[in-house]
């Protein structure tokens, strides 16, 4: 069957078509993304500002209408921490449900770190063991480990990307002040819930995802996209540290020539990488190893295992 996910984050509106059936893995057949970026559009209350809710309602007209062209026979729409967190966020659910007929599910912070997990579990398999993953996304940072296929621990954490970016750099390039407080921020935040992951034992196999981890391993010298998803990509604790001052010293538009960098990400890759260094550093680990497969993946996967259930 073909399958549309439909992710409604912190920065993007990112349709995902894939051909999937039940017992097999899900192939992307087409993707569609829009930089929306929900979270600089919030007003002083919290909420999100009609322009911007104009701006969802569009894209993901477009996004429906591209599935049905494609061929979708199903849609999974979910909505992550830019809605979950924002004041009146079911008032934007209603009027996009009123205006394009598509239910948005929002996800919690927890629900998020597992189900990327399950996608991690699923592409590395059971010889991982112990699986560590990290995950940063716009508004959050995921955190699960486990054994099984389910997480022991599964913690998400207000250290998005773009949420901290929005909140601490206020020149260009970066104040060292502005930089202090971000990093001292990160480190007290991840540093309440490591007891936490650390509890169960170490893991065997660390691993991140998702697109801030992505440039920053091709900042440090992982191999590109275009290579293709079954090429082994790395990011070392070591590589990473080096690089959070180099960040800092650049303009947005130097960074944006970095690869791996697009244009509108280039604002919070340094964020992306203050929070990284942090979580690296205190969890103890020296590398990860990047996994192609994220939260969209893991959305597909459950539904597949609710299909052969019978659900």
């Amino acid at each position: 069957m073909r399958m549309g996910v439909l992710d409604v984050g912190s920065n993007t509106v990112h349709l995902l078509v894939v051909d999937a059936h039940v017992g097999a893995a899900p192939v992307p057949a087409q993707s569609f993304k829009h930089e929306l970026r929900l979270a600089e559009h919030l007003r002083a209350d919290g909420s999100i500002d009609d322009d911007a809710v104009r701006e969802l309602i569009r894209h993901i007209r477009e996004a429906t209408a591209g599935a049905d062209d494609l061929g979708c026979t199903e849609i999974l729409a979910f909505a992550t921490s830019a809605i979950r967190e924002a004041t009146g966020g079911e008032q934007v659910l209603q009027r996009v449900r009123e205006e394009t007929g598509v239910e948005l599910h929002v996800l919690g912070g927890d629900d998020e770190a597992r189900l990327t997990f399950l996608a991690v579990r699923r592409w590395f398999g059971w010889s991982s063991r112990r699986l560590l993953v990290l995950d940063i996304g716009g508004g959050s940072l995921e955190i699960a480990s486990g054994i099984d296929e389910s997480p022991d621990v599964a913690v998400s954490v207000p250290l998005g990307a773009g949420r901290l970016a929005n909140a601490h750099f206020h020149s260009d390039p970066v104040d060292r002040s502005d930089l202090k407080d971000l990093r001292r921020l990160a480190r007290r935040t991840i540093a309440e819930v490591v007891p936490a992951i650390t509890k169960f034992g170490p893991a065997d196999h660390r691993v991140a995802t998702s697109k801030t981890f992505r440039s920053l391993a091709r900042i440090t010298g992982a191999a590109a996209a275009g290579e293709g998803p079954f090429v082994a990509r790395r990011l070392q604790l070591e590589e990473l540290q080096a690089w959070v001052p180099r960040l800092a010293s650049m303009t947005v538009r130097q960074r944006a020539s970095l690869p791996g960098v697009s244009a509108g990400r280039a604002r919070q890759v340094l964020a992306g990488a203050v929070v990284a260094e942090a979580a690296m550093d205190l969890l103890g680990v020296a590398e990860v190893e990047i996994c192609p497969w994220a939260l969209r993946e893991g959305v597909i996967l459950r539904r597949l295992d609710h299909m052969a259930a019978g659900a």
